[in-house]
């Protein structure tokens, strides 16, 4: 079976999966000041996926937040391409360990055609970690970034 198969059709996710990745990240953000945002493309052509999400990150000015602590979860869907990019600030805190891991765990996933909950699974790992260095204490905490998934090319 062929990674995201659903793909020959006009949208990505039914309804309920999109929801089910919206929820994660609207979730994980209530736990944190920092920010997630999932971008899905159909290629990577080029470039190596860490350097297109890099250009997704800075393109979505995601390098604004007032913590530097975005995290954009990268796809490229036909290409099996994905990186995780993270502003400085929560970078700095967790290392590149991490974010191996993560994409790491992603592609496990993604091989055994588990798209929704690979994705969903990267969002609430990535949201204990911003959790933990970065909670929402309450005070002056406010939704940076929009919690849509963005569809590229």
């Amino acid at each position: 079976m062929g990674f995201f198969p659903f793909l020959r059709r006009k949208e990505f996710f039914t309804q309920q999966e999109n929801d089910t990745i919206v929820n994660a990240i609207q979730d994980a953000e209530t736990m944190t000041s920092g920010e997630i945002r999932v971008y899905i493309e159909r290629h990577c052509r080029f470039v190596r996926p860490l350097d297109r999400a890099a250009e997704v990150f800075w393109g979505l000015k995601m390098d604004c937040t007032k913590n530097r602590n975005a995290v954009l979860v990268y796809i490229a869907v036909t290409d099996h391409q994905y990186a995780i990019y993270a502003d400085d600030g929560i970078h700095q805190k967790v290392g590149q360990d991490f974010w191996n891991k993560e994409v790491a765990d992603m592609k496990r996933h993604f091989s055994e055609n588990h798209y929704v909950d690979a994705i969903a699974e990267v969002i609430r790992d990535v949201g204990r970690a911003l959790k933990e260095h970065f909670p929402n204490t309450g005070r002056d905490d406010k939704n940076e970034l929009p919690d849509d998934i963005i569809f590229g090319n």
